[in-house]
């Protein structure tokens, strides 16, 4: 066993000596290490530390690490081709002239300026007519088509216990803040605070829309009161990882038992779904009370509430007032940037979002290359073959669970770099009379190309994400991973370097998103990828028994201040970064074919792929977002997703020769391994 006692001396001189040589590129960053740490003492500063201290976060970025280098690559890319489409526009057609349209309304600063709030006169004025319950839901109806965020969610995808066919899902929402505490917890005394700024900018948005200051204020202790009550009976982030607990089917006869004073009829007519006759109503808790209070708070308070969502939504399409505003509260109070991100990228942002994959199919064709994708698709088919022999080779779960687990594993369905068939944008309108009712009328086309989608069989074609994107996700419904070619590039995925660092970095995220389909909640979803549990009573107590060492672990993990990560909120993205190690582990060795890897740069295979793990998650972010993030966002921080699953992995032990006095150690006994 090889011990590194100096790993900035033994990295060095290794360096000089490969290069010499002309070797293979090991693909580690070694400018990036922290000669001052040691890997058994915090294995993220060991390899990050340096790097970190070169890279102070961007003033218009709440943190900064790998995922935001390679966005702004993506972004500067995107420029290009977007630019690239002004320089001909007599010969634009299709696509091409709707981005580049797009594209110049949102960088058209004099007209934003001079439109103000004109484009939304006729918005406004429909909320303004409202004056009847009845007047009220049409107007929600309205806002939802409009892809606006009003009283509740109204949502489509693929039905849970019937994944071949589309479902309507009902669901909490029509909060300006990220969850319920920030309305209801009084304890909690930066929340309260936070509710304080947040009152403050809702008034100052009605004054850019022309109200007096105290009219304002009003209003915006209106709004508050609004969202509190919608607020109460709101699920936690926790209740709300409970997939079986969101899943209540219910006839439309049902449902207006369940809320007699909703006129769904009217509601559903308005969206254009007359014809529906069940939906999913994920919190009904949450829809009794919207019954309620729809009837119960008077029409003059909903309308405020109205105008509010109507302008939190459209704020970044409008002129520059709007969008300062809008950025001091969600970009600075929330999330500790200090710098508006420059008109450009805003407006890339929002093609990405409106237009997606009329973008990306142009960012595919610039900056993806065939083979690129073909090599991609070879490591997900070694993942996949190694996950298998994890699963034959665990011995907590009885013959006939494993059956069923290889059967969803052999199912899954790989989608990587671009989807094979595009988008169709022809419906979509765009002018360039106006930033705003061009977001508007695409959040449109959205929706509506999703409630056509309730008459059809589910499309298995369709992406979440946009080519440009940098992540990956799996879709238990669908039972696929997807990979956009946004991540499957430098430093996630080297085609020119060692494989190591290869599977340590890419080869982790494809192991990741693939055991999302086995973690707490996509382990409810079978091959089909309905929900139903093919689990023998006793394999479930015993991944219990596995996943709650994983949360006392987490839980034990001090962020910021006294915050703590929050364990049970963290527990599938956590499952999902250990398990993903342990399989990308095993499919670089499997690649090995018996052969033993080469040392690169003075440093072994093992160490340098847990090295190539350790500098895939590094990033650092301002408090502002972090203490954000802990309350609400199921991934841990990243020091800790590579701290804690490294300290189960003997293997990681071994390369690195930790032992029980360094503060990364963890008994044996006290290890967690699930996958």
């Amino acid at each position: 066993m090889r011990m590194i006692a100096s790993a900035t001396l033994v990295l060095s001189c290794a360096l000089s000596l490969s290069t010499a040589a002309g070797g293979p590129k090991s693909g580690v960053d070694f400018a990036g290490f922290d000669s001052t740490a040691k890997p058994g003492t915090d294995f993220f500063q060991y390899v990050n530390g340096a790097w970190i201290k070169a890279n102070p976060i961007p003033p218009d970025h709440s943190a900064w690490g790998i995922d935001g280098q390679l966005h702004e690559q993506n972004l500067l890319w995107l420029r290009e081709i977007v630019e690239d489409l002004g320089k001909n526009p007599g010969n634009l057609t299709g696509n091409s002239r709707k981005l580049r349209d797009l594209y110049l309304t949102a960088m058209d600063a004099a007209k934003l300026q001079s439109d103000g709030i004109e484009p939304l006169k006729d918005e406004l004025a429909r909320i303004d007519k409202a004056q009847t319950a009845n007047d009220l839901l049409e107007l929600i109806a309205h806002h939802h088509l409009l892809g606006i965020d009003s009283a509740f969610s109204f949502g489509i995808s693929p039905d849970e216990r019937q994944s071949t066919g589309y479902a309507v899902y009902l669901s909490q929402g029509g909060l300006g803040l990220p969850e319920r505490a920030y309305y209801v917890d009084d304890n909690d005394e930066e929340l309260k605070h936070i509710r304080d700024l947040y009152r403050a900018h809702v008034a100052k948005m009605f004054q850019l829309l022309g109200d007096a200051p105290e009219q304002a204020a009003g209003e915006a202790d209106v709004v508050l009161a609004v969202e509190t009550l919608l607020a109460q009976t709101s699920r936690t982030p926790v209740q709300l990882r409970d997939v079986e607990a969101q899943y209540n089917k219910k006839s439309l006869d049902d449902l207006k038992k369940l809320t007699p004073q909703i006129n769904w009829d009217l509601y559903l007519k308005t969206l254009g779904a007359a014809d529906l006759k069940e939906v999913i109503v994920q919190q009904p808790e949450f829809f009794q009370r919207l019954n309620v209070i729809l009837s119960s708070v008077p029409p003059a308070r909903w309308r405020t509430y109205l105008r509010w969502h109507l302008i939190h939504q459209a704020a970044p399409y409008l002129s520059d007032p709007f969008v300062t505003e809008n950025f001091h509260f969600y970009g600075t109070v929330l999330s500790g940037s200090t710098e508006l991100q420059p008109r450009w990228k805003r407006a890339l942002h929002s093609l990405d979002a409106l237009m997606g994959e009329a973008l990306g199919q142009l960012y595919v064709e610039r900056h993806f290359a065939p083979e690129a994708r073909r090599q991609a698709q070879a490591m997900v088919s070694n993942l996949i073959d190694a996950y298998h022999d994890r699963i034959q080779s665990v011995t907590w779960m009885a013959p006939q669970t494993k059956k069923e687990a290889l059967a969803k594993l052999s199912l899954v369905m790989r989608k990587i770099g671009y989807p094979d068939k595009w988008r169709d944008y022809s419906d979509l309108v765009i002018t360039k009379d106006s930033y705003v009712q061009n977001a508007l009328r695409a959040q449109a086309f959205e929706f509506n190309f999703w409630l056509r989608k309730l008459k059809e069989p589910v499309d298995r074609s369709l992406w979440e994400m946009t080519p440009p994107t940098v992540n990956a996700y799996y879709d238990p419904t669908l039972n696929e991973i997807v990979f956009p070619a946004g991540i499957l590039q430098k430093p996630y995925f080297d085609p020119q370097a060692d494989d190591a660092v290869n599977y340590g970095a890419i080869g982790a995220v494809i192991g990741h998103e693939l055991t999302h389909g086995f973690d707490d909640q996509g382990r409810l979803f079978d091959a089909q990828g309905n929900m139903r549990n093919w689990w023998t009573p006793d394999d479930l107590k015993r991944f219990q028994a596995k996943s709650a060492g994983l949360v006392r672990e987490f839980d034990a993990c001090v962020a910021i201040d006294n915050l703590h990560v929050n364990g049970q909120l963290t527990l599938g993205e956590n499952i999902a970064d250990l398990g993903g190690l342990r399989i990308a582990y095993e499919a670089y060795h499997k690649s090995l074919a018996g052969h033993p890897a080469p040392i690169i740069d003075g440093l072994t295979g093992d160490q340098r792929f847990f090295i190539g793990f350790g500098q895939s998650w590094r990033d650092v972010e301002r408090p502002e977002a972090l203490k954000t993030r802990l309350r609400v966002d199921p991934h841990s921080p990243e020091r800790f997703r590579v701290n804690v699953p490294l300290s189960n992995v003997q293997q990681f032990y071994d390369a690195f020769h930790i032992m029980p006095q360094d503060p990364m150690y963890r008994p044996p006994d006290q290890r967690a391994e699930i996958w």
